[in-house]
């Protein structure tokens, strides 16, 4: 799969009843939608979807404005719905998804057929599986550790992408050669009932080559492309894909003016970096979007299986899809990568690190694919939640106050703190109240627990 990069020769809803969940078109609901806050993770979100957006959506997935606007509004509902859900449901959850050209289809998968009545009660169809999440994760993680050992990186650069595909509630590796496939499932001493093996000619590569989607050079040779715009006290920069380039790699913009250095870059193993600006650039919460027109960062909450998704690059542009799977590993020829969103959004050489945004909420960076924006393709990106947490990274935004500003004057204490990055099922004390997260997102000011009912569960 390549790594697209360049070289130089080139509201909150109220979503706990079912009468709020119809607002999202969830099947089994009212039609009337709950309204909620603008600027923060919900339905309301649709508000701050450019015009730009719902174009390419309506190009890129067939759909007419209204119906892409319905989506994003059902996007919305059904991740806290799953995130709820997930929370109850404990260990048999066996993972979410949504379904149809609105996304009005959600489905949460059991391994126990009690649970039918809770999921149907939230609006939501109910599938029950044979095998956990966790359980398929495990696998996947073991088979990662036997990818990454030197005696097994020649099969595994033929069995380059693996993932759990809660849909079909299996293990899912894709292979040149199956029997490279076969070998990496015995290396990794799993159960082959869990596995599923696609015969596949992709061999993803990374996609080399302070506004998300912008360009930018290193060492004055390769090309890349701006993530997304971020903060780290007062230092300006943003974030991008590690294969980009290693700390001490110079930048200079999209108009060859210097720009700044790599301060830290994984790669093998997560594809991560961040880059520092010098003071002539500042970080602004956008990511270049159809005609070159500002599309609106508010927050990362995480989109769930089956939703849009657009990347914005330095080669191709704007483009949408669909996420096919979260938490995917995939070999290149340099090692394996774990931890990537599988998309069906095309992209090319040069747009390595380019933002992947659902409605104006952050995803991640682009990593690498296969295919290109002729024909079609698949991409991989890394998440941003995890890369801002692992470099201490505040994302910009148009959602709230500056980096470092604790929250509104005179709230309650706890531990709840804007800047953090909270993953599904973390829990925080906010004016006395236990909360439980839902879906995994970097904490905007504003976005106190009590406020966004999509984000936090009052335990």
């Amino acid at each position: 799969m390549p790594r697209f990069h360049r070289p130089a020769a080139s509201a909150c809803a109220a979503l706990v009843a079912v009468a709020a969940l119809a607002a999202a078109g969830l099947p089994g609901t009212a039609s009337a939608r709950t309204p909620d806050s603008p600027g923060l993770p919900g339905p309301a979100a649709v508000a701050d979807a450019s015009p730009a957006l719902l174009t390419a959506m309506g190009r890129d997935l067939g759909l007419t404005r209204a119906q892409a606007r319905d989506r994003l509004v059902n996007e919305a509902a059904a991740g806290a719905t799953a995130g709820r859900l997930r929370l109850a449901l404990g260990d048999a959850y066996a993972g979410a998804w949504v379904r149809g050209a609105e996304s009005a289809r959600l489905t949460v998968a059991t391994t126990d057929p009690a649970d039918i009545p809770a999921i149907e009660a939230h609006g939501a169809r109910a599938a029950v599986v044979t095998h956990t999440l966790a359980a398929l994760e495990a696998a996947s993680a073991s088979v990662d550790r036997a990818a990454s050992r030197t005696a097994a990186r020649t099969t595994a650069v033929d069995a380059p992408v693996r993932y759990v595909d809660v849909r079909t509630n299996t293990l899912v590796v894709q292979a040149v050669r199956p029997a490279a496939a076969y070998d990496l499932v015995a290396a990794a001493g799993i159960d082959r009932a869990l596995v599923r093996v696609e015969k596949s000619a992709d061999r993803p590569r990374p996609l080399y080559d302070i506004r998300g989607g912008d360009a930018y050079y290193m060492n004055g040779s390769g090309r890349c492309s701006v993530g997304f715009a971020v903060t780290k006290g007062a230092q300006q920069g943003f974030a991008t894909a590690g294969h980009c380039g290693r700390p001490g790699t110079t930048t200079s913009g999209y108009n060859q003016v210097a720009q700044g250095s790599f301060q830290a870059s994984t790669f093998p193993g997560r594809d991560t970096a961040w880059v520092a600006a010098n003071t002539n650039w500042t970080s602004t919460p956008y990511v270049k979007g159809q005609g070159a027109a500002n599309v609106q960062v508010t927050g990362s909450t995480q989109s769930p299986v089956g939703a849009s998704v657009c990347r914005s690059g330095s080669t191709t542009g704007w483009h949408c899809g669909v996420i096919q799977q979260h938490n995917t590993s995939v070999t290149y020829p340099e090692g394996t990568i774990s931890g990537v969103t599988r998309t069906t959004v095309c992209a090319e050489p040069g747009d390595s690190g380019g933002s992947y945004i659902s409605g104006s909420q952050a995803q991640g960076v682009t990593s690498g694919g296969s295919g290109n924006c002729s024909s079609g393709g698949t991409t991989f990106y890394q998440p941003v939640n995890p890369l801002l947490q692992a470099y201490a990274l505040t994302l910009k935004t148009t959602t709230g106050p500056g980096p470092g500003d604790p929250g509104e004057p005179g709230e309650p204490g706890g531990t709840w703190a804007a800047g953090t990055v909270y993953a599904a099922g973390a829990q925080v004390t906010y004016g006395g109240v236990t909360y439980r997260c839902l879906q995994a997102h970097q904490a905007q000011p504003g976005w106190q627990p009590p406020n966004v009912p999509a984000l936090w569960q009052q335990v």
